[in-house]
Parts: structure tokens; sequence; C-alpha cells
């Protein structure tokens, strides 16, 4: 995939994102500060006008994400998100194509990055019960039709999990029953992304 197709695929998982507003402004209502949709989709649609720029490369381009991500995301979507991208950015130098072994090894390199930003653990009931699982299935090389298998079922589990991470955390018992925001987010982000790479 080139970069012109990888800018393309990245406009329609910016989309999806904005499309989904309302509904991850609900799922953060019940457990959070009920901005998540908000915050993603302002940042994501400074994403999709960055794709109109012109890029050397992939690092340029998904460090371009990176910071769009960390400087227009409130709350603690945007440094995590940002560090996913620019962890995802390091693994390309001076690449211009993405297949399925390189963007492999730059999303568990994404991962790591959000695991270490954000101290998170699978089973905190945060984005990186969907993230972690997905990471190691692409290193076991999974079907694209499995690895959105995987990451549904995990986004979904997060609603019997009780948050002990952010600010759902805060309510104990009463997070569970409710999907967790910056997961569901993250399965659309992969939903959009794994579809693409079928391409």
């Amino acid at each position: 995939m080139d970069i012109e197709k990888v800018k393309s695929k990245v406009i329609a998982l910016s989309d999806i994102i904005i499309e989904n507003e309302e509904y991850l402004t609900d799922l953060d209502r019940a457990i959070g500060d009920g901005d998540h949709g908000f915050n993603m989709a302002k940042g994501f649609n400074k994403v999709k006008d960055a794709m109109n720029d012109d890029y050397k490369d992939l690092k340029t381009l998904f460090n371009k994400i990176a910071m769009t991500l960390i400087s227009n995301v409130g709350g603690a979507s945007g440094p995590l998100y940002g560090t996913f991208f620019m962890k995802f950015a390091q693994a390309f130098d001076g690449d211009i194509e993405l297949d399925k072994n390189s963007f492999s090894k730059a999303f568990s390199d994404g991962v790591d990055g959000v695991l270490m930003r954000g101290k998170a653990q699978v089973g905190d009931k945060t984005m990186v019960d969907v993230l972690y699982p997905v990471a190691e299935a692409l290193k076991n090389d999974s079907s694209f039709e499995e690895i959105l298998k995987i990451a549904q079922e995990k986004m979904e589990k997060t609603k019997e999990i009780k948050a002990r991470k952010g600010r759902a955390a805060y309510l104990g018992d009463r997070s569970i029953g409710h999907i967790d925001p910056g997961a569901y987010s993250s399965y659309l982000c992969i939903k959009s992304i794994v579809g693409d790479l079928n391409d």
C-alpha cells in the first residue's frame, strides 16, 4: 500500500470516528467526562485535513497524525492516541510502502507506547483491552477476519469489567455494564484499518 492509499485509508478512519461522535459521547457520559466523542471527532477532523498535504514517507505521515492528535484532542485520549501514532511512525524509516508485516510491527510498537504512557493493563477497562490482543493476533499472523472478531469481542467484554483506570475507576462497581469509550474508539479504528488492509 503506497502513501496515497494510506492517506485515503486514514481519511476513512477519520470518517468513522467522526460519524460515531454522538455514540462515543454517550458511552463516555455514562462512566467518564462525556467528552470523548467530541474530542476524538475534533482531532480526526484535523487529521483528515492533514491528509491534503504531501508526505515524503510513512514516518513523516504518521508523525503528523501523532502531533495533530496530541495538539487537538483533549483529555487522556490525545496523549494516548498521539503516543500510539508516534511509536507507530518510528517503525518506518524512509519507507513509502505499508504491508502486513510492517503494519504488525508498527502496531505492536504503538501499543507498547500506550502501555508505557497510560500505565494500564489488560483488564483495567481501557483501550488496552482491545489494542493489546489485536497486537498479539497480528504477531501471530492471524487473518484480518480473526483480528476484527477479536477486536469486537474484547471491546464488548469491557462492558463486564470494573474500571481500574481513569475517571471510570471512581465509579467502582457502577462502571460495570458500560462499554469503555476508549475501547470502542480503538475498535472503530481497527475495524476501519483492518477492513482497508484487505483492499
